[in-house]
């Protein structure tokens, strides 16, 4: 992929920018993510580069596509360790927010998540129930609900307080310092049948949150999804967290 100078010079403002807040607000997971990844912050990074450090931690790969895919397919790709990678860059107009996915929203708000065996486990876990769930309506939504307070906008409580790991956090110099920090936030405990019952937008900030204390809670809850929504005969996966 060639980008010009101006969508390197936008990648270069947005890591700038959210490189302290990252150190400030992020999980140590994401912290260490970025530093195993050793992104560029003057330059868009190729593909090629964030999956040869990435791979050899979790088997995950960034793979390129044009824009949303459907559901079946993402899910597909989750399952076999690929995650579905938006290349284009954001308008220098959207550095703080942007709704759709973007290379800054999918590689350095995603993919430093990607180098935790834990994580890798539990999002290729959830792919892989989603892509048998999703055509259901109503099951449909939950997954949908569930990806969303957790992946996309995910907290977590940590030794060092209250930090964030979901990836449009992490790639929102905005929404990142709003969703920890604002009185209008409802910051819940992470409790699953509220999260899959909880509607969201996605054209503005989030004004409720769910916590989790770990991510083999994440994991575990990946599982009561399946056991709430699966076929007879889908047995419970096992799991065991890396030391």
């Amino acid at each position: 992929m060639v980008y010009t100078q101006q969508e390197h010079a936008t990648w270069r403002k947005l890591y700038e920018s959210m490189l302290p807040q990252w150190d400030r607000c992020a999980t140590p997971v994401f912290l260490s993510g970025v530093h195993k990844l050793a992104l560029a912050p003057d330059h868009v990074p190729q593909l090629s580069e964030v999956n040869a450090r990435l791979a050899p931690l979790t088997g995950f790969q960034a793979v390129e596509v044009p824009g949303y895919v459907p559901a079946v397919e993402f899910f597909s790709h989750l399952k076999s360790r690929r995650f579905p990678t938006v290349t284009s860059v954001r308008r220098e107009d959207q550095l703080d927010y942007l709704p759709e996915p973007d290379i800054f929203h999918d590689v350095a708000g995603h993919v430093p998540m990607h180098t935790d065996p834990v994580f890798a486990d539990a999002l290729s876990s959830f792919g892989a129930l989603a892509e048998e769930l999703h055509n259901d309506e109503q099951v449909g939504g939950a997954i949908a609900r569930f990806f969303w307070f957790t992946i996309e906008f995910g907290l977590m409580e940590t030794d060092k307080g209250l930090r964030a790991y979901g990836s449009g956090l992490m790639s929102s110099f905005g929404e990142l310092e709003y969703a920890l920090h604002s009185p209008e936030v409802a910051r819940c405990p992470f409790q699953l049948s509220q999260v899959i019952e909880t509607p969201f937008e996605i054209d503005h900030f989030q004004k409720r949150l769910f916590v989790i204390e770990g991510f083999d809670q994440l994991y575990e809850a990946v599982n009561e999804l399946r056991i709430q929504f699966a076929p007879l005969g889908l047995g419970q996966e096992k799991h065991q967290a890396s030391t």
